[in-house]
């Protein structure tokens, strides 16, 4: 077991010593081969340092181009898959690739196609469509593309020029799978032979290099020949018709691509005896203009070739080589005569130049060419086209002068002076079409907007040309004027007076207020509240009610005229608006009055309430006063007109009352026939409708001395307490049974006059205070009295001239009974003068 043990911790030190020799080994290696990089690096650099002047020219040249060059310029190769980057428009215009979708990024290229298009995303250009060069430029190098990259918010525009690089895609074409060629047995070596030179749509390098001609011993190719029309075929030895008389050659042309591709054609050579003059045309460029709408059929242009020869030999067909897709179906040429003709719809906008070969061939195979440019001439026959780049639909009306409300853009497929474009909008309208980039049009504002006037604006933009005649279209932007919250509520008056009937019931409709508010939605609705305030100490709304929607206005609880007539509260109209506007309105409303209230009658007390006689002399004329029923109504106006009535006498044609005085006077002088106590029932009836009434009863009694107060005992009152009473029955008895003198009788009246001044024999029933309620209306001439001024009057026996006696106007105190009065008062009651002299003798009171 120890040597096992040894042996173990033996191997784990051997192992742990070959790691750290493996590891310092690395380090080495390690070392050297970073020493070895940077003498490699100085080297290098070195090298690179060691530039040739025109390096630097031409670096220096290309430096101040890119710094220059206003456009942004890109390659790529046809037939490239879709969705491959050609670029990034973001970097390379430092551009935020976040904001391209929300600044409106686009590529705008004039033609059907756009073929590729910018990412949103990445700010990337890809091919959006198969790209085909020789569909787009033919022949012309370099093959151009022009895009306008534009951006919003702010407004850029860049142009962005595309190149598009040929690829081997199209190998050689002959005219012809076959050509048979004629030449004379006697033609002498070197004597040549062209052919129409093969057509490769590539350009450049992958166009048509080399021409390679099968092994044969007779002919060869001219390969030092530069001729850019045809082919020489050059004869190397002499023929021999009689040993050989036709000749069969394969000639292949081969282009420049990676990988090459070729064509063949097949040559048929005929050995003739004599054909020794080829085609000629009377001059090598034909040039001609033909206008874009020239009907079908229209002749363009004729050409005419001349041959030598007699003969077969010398007749000639034309034709046209190498038909391309964009001329094959626009003209035809006539094989005998050599007139062009159009057989196609000509457009100017897709291609404003064709340019054809043609060739003549005689009958024995010798050709001729030349060339024909014709030029499209443009008329104008597009109106200009307007495009909405940019349109905000809605626009608020507290928008400010010169706010961007469309970018637009104008352009014509004419060129020249059919291509230049006039815009304009109407005048009458608040906006102004501007010029900005190129044939961006900005529309902005040059007012303040008022939805409330006009809500939407629809603006119709023309656009001229500059053609004779001049075309034009037009375009209708709708504008939308959305709205802010500008104008407060407004009612139809200042001031709403309403008119209420008292006594009406809680919930009764009191007026409608309106407000209108011309903004729209909740800006324009419009909701009712009561200002808060008092009236006679109540809140506002213990009186009216307001709904907040409809702005009826409702009364809370019943109103009485007798305790208020007007009242006046505030009602705030708000719209919904952020922030809310208001404004207020006041209603005055007028309590009238209603016939609620009875007649009151103050003087005499109604039955029960105490005793009123009235003394009337005997010797009474007819048309005296011997009384009057005063009266007021708690109503106004017509309701408290009162008129007054005997409904029941004692004698009915012994006294009349006044209608409206309320002053009873006799009709005839009094009689001793007359019966000494007379009742009166009298109607106090107010104006109203319907009318209310009241009665009373008054007690008269025709006497002239106390002598005859005996008699009164079968009068009877309906006070049985009174002490009046008893003390009548008292004396009564005291004069019957004990037969008591007159001096007697007149000592114990002397007696009650002066205890009990209010008793009826000592001369006083005085009308109290408390019968006279406050706040009684005036009306003049209807018996009604002031709440200022209140009076007892009194009523004696004693007096042996007068039946009243009255004290002075009171209004807080009573005079006492046993206080005496010494001024002289003027009274007007009704219609009737009354006239006191008030002395010191208690027991005379003069009345005139």
């Amino acid at each position: 077991k120890e040597n096992t043990l040894s042996v173990r911790l033996s191997f784990i030190l051997s192992a742990f010593v070959v790691i750290a020799l493996g590891l310092f080994k690395i380090q080495i290696r390690w070392v050297c081969i970073r020493r070895t990089k940077r003498k490699l690096y100085r080297e290098k650099m070195a090298k690179q340092s060691r530039f040739s002047w025109a390096k630097w020219r031409l670096w220096i040249t290309w430096t101040l181009f890119c710094i220059t060059a206003a456009d942004i310029r890109y390659s790529v190769p046809e037939e490239t898959k879709i969705k491959h980057v050609i670029g990034s428009l973001s970097k390379d215009l430092h551009l935020d690739s976040n904001r391209l979708r929300s600044r409106k990024a686009r590529l705008d290229y004039q033609g059907d196609k756009r073929y590729v298009e910018i990412d949103l995303d990445s700010g990337n250009l890809v091919v959006s469509e198969r790209i085909d060069r020789e569909m787009l430029c033919g022949t012309t190098l370099p093959c151009i593309r022009n895009f306008e990259f534009i951006l919003e918010n702010p407004l850029e525009l860049h142009n962005v020029i595309l190149e598009i690089e040929d690829i081997n895609d199209n190998s050689p074409v002959f005219p012809k799978d076959a050509i048979k060629l004629e030449i004379s047995e006697g033609a002498m070596t070197g004597s040549k032979l062209q052919i129409a030179r093969a057509r490769d749509l590539d350009v450049g390098m992958n166009s048509v290099q080399t021409y390679v001609l099968h092994q044969n011993k007779h002919f060869v190719l001219d390969t030092k020949s530069n001729k850019d029309r045809y082919v020489d075929i050059v004869l190397k030895s002499s023929l021999d018709r009689e040993t050989k008389g036709e000749h069969s050659l394969i000639i292949s042309a081969v282009d420049g691509g990676n990988p090459p591709k070729s064509g063949t054609v097949v040559i048929e050579v005929v050995v003739m005896d004599v054909n020794d003059n080829a085609p000629l045309f009377t001059k090598p460029v034909y040039n001609t203009r033909l206008s874009e709408n020239s009907p079908l059929g229209t002749s363009v242009i004729k050409i005419t070739a001349s041959d030598v020869d007699e003969g077969a030999n010398g007749e000639l067909t034309y034709y046209i080589n190498h038909l391309s897709e964009n001329t094959k179906d626009l003209f035809k040429i006539d094989e005998n005569n050599g007139e062009i003709s159009v057989v196609g719809q000509l457009d100017h906008e897709k291609a404003s130049s064709y340019e054809m070969e043609v060739q003549a061939e005689d009958g024995g195979g010798q050709t001729g060419h030349c060339k024909v440019l014709i030029e499209i001439m443009d008329v104008n026959d597009n109106a200009p086209v307007i495009s909405v780049k940019s349109l905000k639909k809605e626009i608020a009306e507290n928008s400010p002068p010169g706010t961007e409300i469309a970018v637009i853009n104008v352009k014509d497929q004419d060129s020249g002076e059919n291509s230049r474009v006039s815009c304009s909008i109407p005048q009458s309208l608040p906006f102004q079409l501007k010029p900005y980039i190129k044939s961006y049009f900005i529309i902005t504002t040059t007012g303040i907007l008022d939805r409330e006037q006009i809500e939407v604006y629809n603006v119709t933009i023309t656009a001229v040309d500059g053609g004779t005649p001049p075309l034009y279209s037009n375009i209708t932007l709708n504008i939308q004027v959305s709205d802010i919250n500008d104008n407060p509520p407004t009612f139809e008056t200042q001031t709403y007076e309403v008119y209420l009937r008292e006594n009406n019931k809680a919930d009764t409709s009191v007026c409608s207020v309106r407000a209108t508010d011309p903004d729209w939605r909740q800006n324009g609705t419009v909701l009712y509240s009561l200002v808060p305030s008092d009236v006679n100490g109540a809140p506002v709304s213990s009186f009216l009610s307001i709904n907040g929607d409809t702005g009826e206005i409702h009364a809370v609880r019943s109103f009485d005229y007798e305790q208020f007539r007007n009242f006046s509260v505030r009602v705030v109209a708000r719209d919904n608006g952020s922030p809310p506007l208001s404004s207020n309105v006041t209603v005055k409303v007028f309590i009238t009055d209603e016939n609620d209230n009875s007649p009151q009658i103050l003087y005499p007390a109604p039955d029960g309430k105490s005793l009123m006689t009235e003394m009337v002399p005997k010797a009474t004329l007819a048309g005296s006063l011997v009384s009057k029923v005063i009266s007021v109504d708690a109503d106004s106006g017509q309701n408290a007109w009162l008129s007054y009535q005997i409904l029941k006498s004692t004698d009915p044609g012994l006294f009349t009352i006044g209608l409206h005085s309320g002053e009873i006077k006799t009709q005839r002088d009094i009689s001793e026939s007359d019966n000494m106590k007379q009742n009166l029932v009298i109607s106090v009836k107010d104006n109203g409708q319907p009318s209310l009434s009241s009665t009373c009863v008054v007690h008269l009694l025709i006497s002239d001395n106390l002598s005859e107060v005996p008699e009164l005992k079968d009068i009877t009152y309906e006070d049985s307490n009174s002490k009046l009473t008893s003390y009548l029955i008292i004396a009564l008895v005291s004069v019957s049974t004990f037969f008591l003198t007159f001096i007697i009788l007149m000592l114990a009246v002397k007696f009650c006059h002066r205890r009990k001044p209010r008793l009826l024999f000592d001369g006083a029933v005085a009308v109290p205070s408390a019968y006279l309620p406050p706040n009684y209306a005036d009306v003049d001439g209807a018996a009604t009295l002031r709440s200022s001024y209140n009076y007892d009057a009194y009523l004696t026996t004693g007096s042996r001239t007068s039946d009243f006696k009255f004290v002075r106007s009171y209004n807080d105190s009573t005079l006492p009974a046993e206080g005496t009065l010494r001024k002289e008062h003027n009274l007007q009651f009704g219609s009737s003068m009354i006239m006191l002299d008030v002395t010191g003798n208690d027991d005379e009171v003069g009345v005139v």
